[in-house]
């Protein structure tokens, strides 16, 4: 039996078909349906923060809380780096998300004032408090102080919401936002490029134009200068 792939090996293969179909680089979150409030609570929502505007000063570099309040508090904090490593462990492939800021990442878009923002908040926030609750639960400690097999003990269970247990259906719900969130996160990064193969804008030593069969076949012929 060939060897299971390794969580990040599996969101690597996930990530190359969603580079390949053009599909926007943000994974998905939650369904729909779990999304919360009515039109005018999202507005309200959006409105909690003064936000950056229309035209932010992109020569000022802001530090994290400068346009709005941080949501995650020590316990949350905690959690969220947990989860995340779990999520993107440090392998050969590269470092462990809380390495690349991938928590920092997700504290700062869910306290953004803003529908899409603001309608990940809760569903993020209800994510950690299910695995500590669970969590204080089954191993009689927080998420973050547990082991290695124990975290993938409780997660295997919240990690596919079509397989999840009806009454962990939410909390998977609530997971999927998390990695939907986690994944962007990494892949935004210079090591996550590079997890991925990802080689970006770099100058080519040297282009000696398309291939022969190429041209061949669209029936042109390469001008040499």
């Amino acid at each position: 039996m060939p060897p299971r792939p390794t969580r990040r090996q599996s969101i690597q293969w996930v990530m190359a078909a969603v580079a390949a179909s053009a599909v926007p680089s943000r994974l998905a979150s939650a369904e729909p349906t779990v999304r919360p409030g009515s039109a005018a609570q999202m507005q309200k929502a959006a409105n909690a923060g003064p936000g950056y505007g229309l035209d932010p000063d992109l020569l000022k570099t802001y530090q994290p809380g400068d346009l709005w309040p941080l949501t995650f508090n020590e316990t949350q904090r905690r959690a969220a780096t947990a989860l995340a490593d779990v999520i993107f462990p440090k392998d050969d492939l590269g470092p462990a998300a809380s390495a690349v800021g991938v928590v920092e990442l997700i504290d700062e878009w869910i306290s953004a004032p803003y529908p899409q923002q603001q309608g990940d908040h809760p569903l993020i926030l209800e994510a950690l408090a299910w695995l500590d609750a669970e969590s204080k639960k089954r191993f009689q400690k927080p998420f973050a102080e547990l082991s290695t097999e124990q975290h993938h003990n409780l997660c295997d269970e919240i990690c596919f919401p079509p397989s999840a247990k009806p009454e962990f259906r939410r909390a998977a719900d609530c997971f999927n936002c998390f990695r939907g969130l986690a994944a962007s996160a990494y892949y935004a990064t210079a090591e996550g490029w590079k997890a991925i193969g990802y080689v970006g804008n770099v100058a080519l030593e040297q282009f000696d134009g398309p291939p022969q069969e190429v041209l061949d076949q669209l029936g042109v012929t390469q001008t040499v200068r």
